[in-house]
């Protein structure tokens, strides 16, 4: 019989039964007359606190709370991807059809359609022995994902028999197990996992190889690994949905999870709509084929949005199971603080800094602690990358939510809003963000690009550095009175800005970049850097380097040059010699 409790109070999305109702930390349950979704969230002798994750409008003291004995779980089976589900992964295109365009509470729908027949090949044979993790079929989930069905890891025993290849449900029998027990129970393509607990692997790898995105300012300056975490914060308007978007498309990540937390209501349109229309540029598949949307706006309940990213962690853990790589997108983690900060104050718990209360830190690390390069029950290898958005107020990287996310982040894209307002994309401050995953991929650059990839890289970063310095004494004093030498610096540094670092999405070839035309891009600007230097240095004015039209040139070398013809970028250090000749000739 199911555990029940009667409310007697209400404040907002939480809500208490009195005495000890039986329930357990974390227990799914249905509340009042429309059975609105909730979790329990506190225990005493005296009461039971529930947080709910529906509006509670309406609700009364008086009206019943029914336990369902389990955990808030997601449903994994085939049809999760191409999909856009709530932050309690209910389907919204099923609610639509429905509910209408607006959500009623208390909607229940199935998380998956148990309806679909999905073409089914068995892997395990009778009297096999299996544990968790094994896969059990296959199914081609879309055209770019084949779905492996896996036995839950909870679990382990003996094949007794098991249905021929074929057309099958999500809930239909694969086979029959014999539990260590000696108790059979059949299997089916459908397990449930709590999103609060993390799916158990074997064994966590060190960051070693890149998540390659196509994104110079990314992929040189500040790489993110597989299996990483990285913050991109950034006021209004500098671009944060952008960056994850063409880190969404680009990327060499198998799976997308994008995770739309709080965000406002038509940004969040958008960003399905346009989800919807991209194609995959590896396969000319829909993107959709490998990616499943999360959505959780800024006026759907409060309660929900905390709950959002943990349904979308534990769906990415799920793909990683099978031995794919995974990005998680959360956009973003600042709308989710303000839900446990909303939250902390309806349990009147005593608050920290700027109202957040004090456990703020410990949950994101319990989140981005989920990220990580693992090997996974079934032997095969697969990862979670996690790039969360941070929205601070007014763009204060002080404020606490950016703070401890620093804490917990090896990667941090900061963008400034005085480069997006100079239409300078991506807007990521070169001087605020670091990427501590640099040291640990080195060996991967050397090996699959080339050894002077991170040599390259830094003294790239170097010149970047110096003309920040530069730039001090020029708002003073004028650019004029510098020495040729140090104007040199200013000249290199603009072509590394706006011929490398910036990067236009709506161009076909500038949009996603290889790595290897990456490192020559560098390779020729640094040439001629060098050229240029050894001109000073033997008393030629910046005036006379600048009659020659090569720094252009070098500057569109991302548009001059498609993806598939780099050879073509051997000319340009010829190009440069015969500069350096030109004018040597010329001043002789």
């Amino acid at each position: 019989m199911a555990k029940t409790g009667i409310i007697f109070a209400i404040n907002g999305p939480i809500v208490k039964t009195s005495n000890d109702s039986g329930f357990e930390m974390h227990e799914m349950v249905y509340v009042g007359k429309e059975n609105l979704v909730g979790e329990v969230i506190g225990l005493t002798t005296d009461a039971t606190v529930i947080e709910v994750y529906e509006e509670t409008g309406g609700l009364k003291p008086g009206e019943t709370v029914t336990g369902t004995g389990s955990p808030v779980s997601v449903t994994l089976a085939p049809g999760i991807l191409n999909n856009i589900f709530d932050g309690i992964e209910r389907p919204l295109s099923e609610i639509a059809k429905k509910e209408g365009a607006y959500i009623s509470r208390g909607v229940s729908v199935d998380s998956l359609d148990t309806k679909k027949l999905w073409k089914t090949h068995i892997t395990v044979k009778s009297g096999q022995a299996i544990d968790g993790g094994t896969v059990i079929a296959e199914v081609p989930e879309t055209q770019a994902i084949m779905h492996k069905v896996m036995l839950s890891p909870n679990l382990k025993g003996y094949v007794i028999d098991v249905v021929e290849d074929g057309d099958y449900t999500i809930n239909d029998r694969l086979l029959t197990l014999q539990l260590t027990d000696g108790s059979e129970i059949p299997i089916t393509m459908t397990q449930h996992w709590p999103i609060r607990v993390p799916r158990p692997t074997k064994k966590r790898f060190p960051a070693s190889v890149p998540l390659i995105t196509g994104q110079r300012i990314l992929d040189t300056l500040f790489p993110l690994a597989k299996g990483g975490t990285a913050a991109v914060p950034g006021g209004f308007g500098t671009g944060k949905t952008m960056t994850q978007h063409q880190i969404a498309k680009w990327s060499d990540a198998n799976i997308i999870i994008y995770i739309g937390c709080g965000e406002r209501g038509n940004e969040m349109t958008q960003v399905l709509e346009e989800f919807s229309e991209l194609i995959d540029p590896k396969s000319g598949n829909p993107l959709m084929d490998r990616t499943t949307l999360i959505a959780n706006t800024s006026n759907m309940p409060v309660a929900a949005r905390e709950a959002s990213l943990y349904s979308g962690l534990t769906l990415a853990e799920y793909y990683r199971d099978m031995g794919y790589d995974v990005a998680i997108m959360a956009d973003s983690t600042s709308r989710w603080a303000e839900a446990l900060r909303e939250i902390s104050g309806r349990l009147e718990e005593m608050p920290a800094e700027e109202g957040f209360p004090a456990y703020l830190a410990s949950r994101l690390s319990a989140f981005y602690e989920r990220a990580g390069m693992m090997q996974n029950l079934n032997g095969s290898e697969g990862s979670v990358s996690i790039i969360g958005a941070v929205s601070p107020q007014g763009g204060d990287f002080s404020e606490p939510v950016t703070q401890n996310t620093k804490r917990f982040v090896r990667c941090f894209w900061g963008l400034d809003k005085r480069l997006a307002y100079a239409r300078h994309f991506p807007a990521i401050q070169w001087l605020d963000s670091y990427s501590e995953y640099l040291t640990d991929l080195a060996p991967w650059y050397a090996e699959h690009v080339n050894k002077k990839f991170v040599e390259y890289r830094n003294r790239v970063v170097y010149i970047l550095n110096q003309e920040a310095s530069l730039m001090e004494i020029v708002k003073l004093i004028g650019a004029d009175v510098l020495p040729d030498d140090q104007k040199l610096i200013l000249d290199i540094a603009k072509v590394i800005r706006v011929g490398f670092l910036q990067q236009n999405a709506f161009h076909k070839d500038d949009t996603c970049v290889p790595l290897i035309k990456q490192f020559k891009m560098m390779d020729v600007i640094l040439y001629l850097y060098q050229k240029s230097k050894a001109l000073v240095h033997q008393g030629m004015p910046m005036s006379v380097l600048h009659q020659d039209s090569i720094w252009d040139k070098v500057t569109s070398i991302k548009y001059d040059v498609p993806n598939d013809k780099l050879e073509m970028l051997d000319q340009y250090k010829k190009d440069i010699d015969t500069f350096y000749e030109k004018v040597l000739e010329k001043n002789a």
